[in-house]
C-alpha cells in the first residue's frame, strides 16, 4: 500500500473522526487514501476556519482535532487556528501537504520550512521522510497533542513519500497513562494550610475541565464551604447557581470577584493556567498563601510561589484535601455572591435599544438549555460574556482566552454541533468577528449543521474603541461598514433576523433554535456600557 495510506489507517487507529480543511496538489494522496475510510472530511471554505473546526472540536472532546491543508500558503493559514488550539490547552493535529523532497534543498514554488515555522507554536513538529516512519509519527503526534498538558502537534508531508509503497507495517497501539495519584504528605499539608486559613477561596481553571474533575471540586467546595471562582475558560466547572459560585475572574479591572482576591488569605489554584489570569493581577503584593492543585507542576513566576504545590490526579487530590482539611462554619464571601447577583440580573428588563450587552445575555441564558454550547468570539462581547454569562455545566461557554483569537466564534460553533449534535450550538460574535469567517456559513450548511450566530452589531472594532477611550478619552480609525447582514445570511441559503427592539430577542432566539438550520440574528447593541462598566469598577466599594 502507499504511505498515504497507511497514514490514513493510523489516523483511523486514533479514532479520528473528522479532518476539517481543504483539499490541494500536495495532499493530494492523502485525500484520495480517505476514500472509502470512516473518516469524514469537511472540506471548509478557508484554512483558518478549519482549524478553528478542529480547535474547538478538540477542547471540547478531549481528543485530538484535526486540520488538514495543503503546502505554502494553505499550511500558513492553518497557523492562527492551531495557535489559538496550542496556548489554549486544545489538543490537535494539524496536517500540511508538502513538495516532493526532490525539490526541498532549493528554492522551490510555494516551499517553507514548515516545520520551523510551526515550532514555537506547537509541542511536536515534524516531517515525514520516509513511508516505514508514519506509525511512529502518528502515534507521537496524537500522544503529545493529547496529554497534560494539551495543545498541538504538527506534521509535514511531502507528496513523493506519500505515493511511496510500504508494506509490513501497522498503526500502533494506542496507550496512554494513568493520572498519579498525589502524595500523601502534600495532601496533607494543603488540608492543614487549609483548615488554618481565615478567607481561602478557590480558584478553577480550564485542567478541572481536561482532568473531567467538576464534580469533584463541587464536592470539594461544599465539604469545606469554601466559594469557587473560575477562569474564563472554566466557566460552568461549578454551576453559577451553586451559592458557593463567585463567578468569573479575569478582567484586568478590579471587579467584585476581585474583592474575594484582595481578602483571601489562602487561594487554591485548581487546574489553573498563567495564560488565562496572570498572577500578579490577583496576587500583587505576594500576600496570598497559594495551593497549586494540578496534573502539572507550577508555572515558575515571582507572583506565584507556592505554600504548597499537589500535582496530580485533580479529583483524587480534591478528594483527599476535603477529608483532610476542617470544614468552615459559615462562608465569609455571602455578601460578594449576593452582590454579584444582584449586579446581573440589575438590567432585566431594561428596554434600551440598541440593547445593552446586560439584557442581552440574560435573554440568551433564557432561551438555551443548561448543556446547550455558546461558543465566545473575541471582541468587546467576549468581556461581558466571560463576566456575566451565567454558565451551569462544563464546557458550555467556550472562550478564547489564552491566544484570544477573532473570527473562532462561527467555526467554532459548526464544531460544537458535531461534536454533540442533540445539544444547540450558538456563536455570540461581534460584526467584525463574524466577517472574518462567515464564509464557513456555506460550509455548515452544506453539511447539514444547524448553528445559531447571533452578531452584535455596532460597524466598530468595539473593544479597541474601550481601550481607547479609556487610555486618551478619544478613539480613531475603528469605524467600518457592514453589509445587510439579514440579506448576506439569505444569499447564503440561511435564515435571517433582524433584531428591532429588546422585546424582539428573546423570541427570535427561540426562533432560531426551532428553525433547525444556520440563522443569523443581526442584534444592534449599544457599547456605551463599556466606559459606564470601567467607571463603575474604577471606584468600586468592595462588599466585603
Amino acid at each position: 500500500m502507499k504511505a498515504s495510506e497507511l497514514f490514513v489507517r493510523c489516523l483511523e487507529n486514533e479514532g479520528v473522526e473528522y479532518i476539517f480543511g481543504i483539499p490541494g496538489e500536495e495532499n493530494l494522496d492523502v485525500m484520495d487514501a480517505l476514500i472509502g475510510s470512516s473518516i469524514k472530511f469537511i472540506t471548509t471554505r478557508h484554512e483558518q476556519g478549519a482549524a478553528f473546526m478542529a480547535d474547538v472540536y478538540g477542547r471540547l472532546t478531549g481528543r485530538a482535532g484535526v486540520c488538514l491543508s495543503t503546502l505554502g500558503p494553505g499550511a500558513t493559514n492553518l497557523v492562527t487556528g492551531f495557535a489559538d488550539a496550542n496556548m489554549d490547552r486544545a489538543p490537535i493535529v494539524g496536517i500540511a501537504g508538502q513538495a516532493a523532497t526532490t525539490r526541498m534543498h532549493k528554492e522551490s514554488h510555494q516551499v517553507l520550512d514548515l516545520v520551523n515555522l510551526f515550532e514555537p507554536i506547537s509541542k511536536y513538529s515534524v516531517q515525514i521522510r520516509e513511508p516505514e516512519i508514519v506509525p511512529e509519527i502518528l502515534r507521537k503526534a496524537f500522544k503529545a497533542a493529547q496529554a497534560e498538558k494539551p495543545g498541538g502537534s504538527f506534521i509535514d508531508f511531502p507528496e513523493n513519500v506519500a505515493e511511496m509503497l510500504i508494506e509490513g507495517k501497522h498503526p500502533l497501539r494506542v496507550q496512554s497513562a494513568k493520572s498519579p495519584v498525589p502524595p500523601p504528605e502534600k495532601i496533607a499539608q494543603a488540608a492543614q494550610i487549609i483548615s488554618q486559613a481565615r478567607f481561602p477561596i478557590v480558584m478553577a481553571g480550564n485542567g478541572v475541565i481536561r482532568a473531567g474533575a467538576s464534580a469533584a471540586l463541587v464536592s470539594f467546595a461544599e465539604k469545606l464551604n469554601i466559594p469557587v471562582a473560575t477562569t474564563f475558560m472554566a466557566k460552568g466547572v461549578i454551576p453559577f447557581s451553586h451559592e458557593l459560585s463567585l463567578g468569573t475572574v479575569g478582567l484586568q479591572a478590579h471587579d467584585y470577584i476581585a474583592c474575594g482576591f484582595d481578602r483571601a488569605d489562602v487561594v487554591i489554584c485548581v487546574g489553573y493556567d498563567m495564560i488565562e489570569y496572570h498572577p500578579q493581577l490577583w496576587n500583587e503584593q505576594n500576600t496570598a498563601k497559594i495551593i497549586h492543585v494540578d496534573m502539572s507542576p507550577a508555572e515558575v513566576d515571582e507572583h506565584y510561589i507556592l505554600e504548597c504545590g499537589v500535582v496530580g490526579d485533580i479529583g483524587a487530590a480534591l478528594d483527599g484535601i476535603a477529608i483532610g482539611a476542617e470544614p468552615r462554619t459559615e462562608s465569609e464571601f455571602r455578601s460578594l455572591r449576593e452582590t454579584i447577583v444582584a449586579e446581573f440580573i440589575e438590567h432585566e428588563n431594561n428596554d434600551a435599544f440598541p440593547m445593552v450587552p446586560q439584557r442581552i445575555i440574560l435573554d440568551l441564558r433564557k432561551a438555551l438549555e443548561p448543556g446547550d454550547i455558546v461558543v465566545a468570539d473575541v471582541g468587546a462581547h467576549k468581556m461581558w460574556m466571560a463576566r456575566m454569562y451565567q454558565a451551569e455545566c462544563p464546557n458550555t461557554c467556550i472562550i478564547s482566552n489564552g491566544f484570544a483569537a477573532m473570527g473562532i466564534g462561527l467555526p467554532g460553533a459548526i464544531a460544537a454541533r458535531l461534536a454533540f449534535p442533540d445539544r444547540t450550538a450558538l456563536t455570540v460574535t461581534g460584526d467584525a468577528g463574524f466577517l472574518m469567517n462567515s464564509q464557513e456559513i456555506e460550509t455548515a450548511l452544506r453539511i447539514g449543521v444547524a448553528i445559531v450566530i447571533l452578531v452584535w452589531n455596532d460597524s466598530e472594532y468595539g473593544l479597541i474603541k474601550w481601550h481607547q477611550d479609556r487610555r486618551f478619552g478619544r478613539d480613531t480609525q475603528i469605524e467600518f461598514n457592514n453589509p445587510d447582514l439579514v440579506r448576506y445570511a439569505e444569499s447564503f441559503g440561511a435564515k435571517g433576523y433582524r433584531v428591532e427592539s429588546a422585546a424582539d430577542l428573546l423570541p427570535t432566539l427561540k426562533q432560531a433554535i426551532a428553525d433547525d438550520t444556520v440563522v443569523v440574528i443581526d442584534c444592534p447593541v449599544d457599547y456605551s456600557e463599556n466606559m459606564k462598566l470601567t467607571e463603575k469598577l474604577g471606584s468600586l466599594v468592595c462588599p466585603i
